[in-house]
């Protein structure tokens, strides 16, 4: 193979890395797509000896740069928002982004129950994640729905929730969490939180979390909490 066709190879796939970064959903994978392409596109510019094109993706690879540093190590401010069940906010939230719901969770259903426990976690104030489950007799916790907006899918929510304060489940009279996955993606999610495989029934896959003990703590979702039944 010439050099040139080789070249020419090295231009196309960091043209496609750029062009795929952009109709990615979640800003951190954006963000480590353009880089990629960006740089391959820098030393692509650099071979062919055009100097604006290879000065142009530096500076884009600088910028990439700077903001992936931004997502892993700038300090977030989260807090949990509990609504009723019958909430405006909540059903907006739900109807504004279905389709995103049915196609990472599509074992979701409505309407929810008026059992189940639902909360947003608010990230710097923003409303970023909807975390719905249903109580069972059994001490566990049915998760139904945990959707993170896909502007805020770098998993700080999930640690936030199941590494950082899963204390306040126990809080609340809960011993474990259960999850189904009908997806590759939500299967990952769960995994890399800490969530351990139980079974397999067709496409979908059950998984549980044993939770520590309580630690005496007031429920953190307040006075008015609906966990405990």
């Amino acid at each position: 193979m010439s050099s040139h066709l080789i070249l020419e190879w090295l231009g196309y796939l960091a043209s496609a890395l750029v062009v795929i970064s952009l109709m990615m959903s979640s800003i951190l994978r954006l963000r480590w797509f353009n880089l990629a392409g960006a740089l391959l596109m820098c030393v692509y510019g650099v071979l062919i000896h055009a100097a604006p094109v290879a000065v142009l993706n530096l500076f884009i690879v600088l910028v990439d740069l700077y903001y992936l540093k931004q997502i892993y190590f700038s300090r977030d401010y989260f807090d949990i928002l509990q609504p009723s069940t019958e909430s405006h906010y909540l059903n907006h939230f739900l109807e504004f982004h279905k389709q995103e719901i049915k196609a990472h969770i599509p074992e979701f259903q409505l309407p929810i129950p008026g059992e189940a426990v639902a909360f947003f976690v608010l990230r710097n104030t923003i409303p970023a994640c909807l975390f719905i489950a249903i109580p069972e007799e059994d001490g566990s916790l049915r998760i139904k729905l945990d959707f993170v907006v896909p502007a805020y899918r770098d998993f700080k929510i999930g640690r936030f929730l199941f590494e950082e304060r899963q204390s306040f489940f126990p809080n609340c009279g809960f011993t474990t969490l259960k999850a189904t996955a009908g997806t590759k993606s939500h299967a990952h999610y769960l995994r890399k939180m800490g969530f351990s495989r139980d079974s397999r029934e067709g496409e979908m896959i059950h998984f549980s979390k044993t939770l520590p003990a309580a630690d005496q703590k007031d429920c953190p979702l307040g006075p008015n909490c609906n966990c405990i039944k």
